[in-house]
């Protein structure tokens, strides 16, 4: 089967559970992330901070209001490592986090911006963008990535694309890793730098095995 139609499956049972979704979001709890970080029962937005240079030529995927059940990360850039598993951490040992400059830091949107690079290397980095993206715009997105040759398919409860080609003028290869779950997508661009097991660490990080007790939230 080719991407393109796994793809229009992925998305077709997307829609259905939106629908559900929708159906069960009932009355806000405050207990629910809605566009911040749920930190102790009470959803809230973190003061932004700048992201530049090292995201400024990066694809951008649909952000904005969505009802979810996950909290995103705080106090970066720690938060950036929490999502990490030790072993993965290992693999990024030396490489810089949100350095001076690269754009790591929380938007004014709310998204977490995780940047792993050296600003004096500028072909070997990852930036990683965790965020609210609403249902309808994630799956058009989606849609859209797997008709320009990602892979894509549905593993841990939620829709994953992917793609890997060489550099266009140097001997190193770059890629692109999205997951999209409950209303957040997990979107990540690197040069040179992919850790074995990168994605599957932040997906257990903010679903833990065992799942969340918080009722759907609608963003008012």
């Amino acid at each position: 089967m080719s991407p393109p139609r796994c793809l229009a499956l992925v998305v077709a049972a997307a829609v259905l559970a939106l629908g559900a979704l929708t159906a069960c979001a009932g009355t806000p709890d405050t207990g629910a992330a809605t566009g911040g970080t749920a930190t102790g029962g009470t959803a809230t937005t973190p003061a932004a901070t700048s992201t530049t240079a090292a995201i400024a030529d990066l694809e951008e995927f649909p952000i904005g209001p969505s009802t979810s059940t996950t909290p995103l990360p705080a106090d970066l850039p720690q938060g950036c490592r929490d999502l990490l598993t030790a072993a993965v951490l290992d693999q990024l040992e030396d490489v810089p986090l949100n350095a001076e400059g690269m754009g790591g830091g929380i938007r004014s949107d709310s998204a977490r911006v995780c940047v792993w690079g050296d600003p004096d290397a500028a072909a070997t980095r990852l930036v990683t963008v965790i965020g609210y993206s609403p249902p309808r715009e994630a799956l058009d997105e989606l849609y859209r990535l797997g008709n320009e040759g990602f892979t894509c398919y549905e593993p841990q409860d939620g829709i994953r694309c992917e793609k890997v080609w060489d550099h266009p003028t140097l001997p190193v290869e770059q890629g692109r890793t999205l997951f999209y779950r409950d209303g957040v997508i997990i979107d990540t661009q690197y040069t040179n730098l992919a850790p074995t097991g990168y994605t599957d660490a932040i997906i257990a990080a903010l679903w833990p095995p065992g799942g969340r007790t918080a009722t759907p939230t609608p963003t008012p």
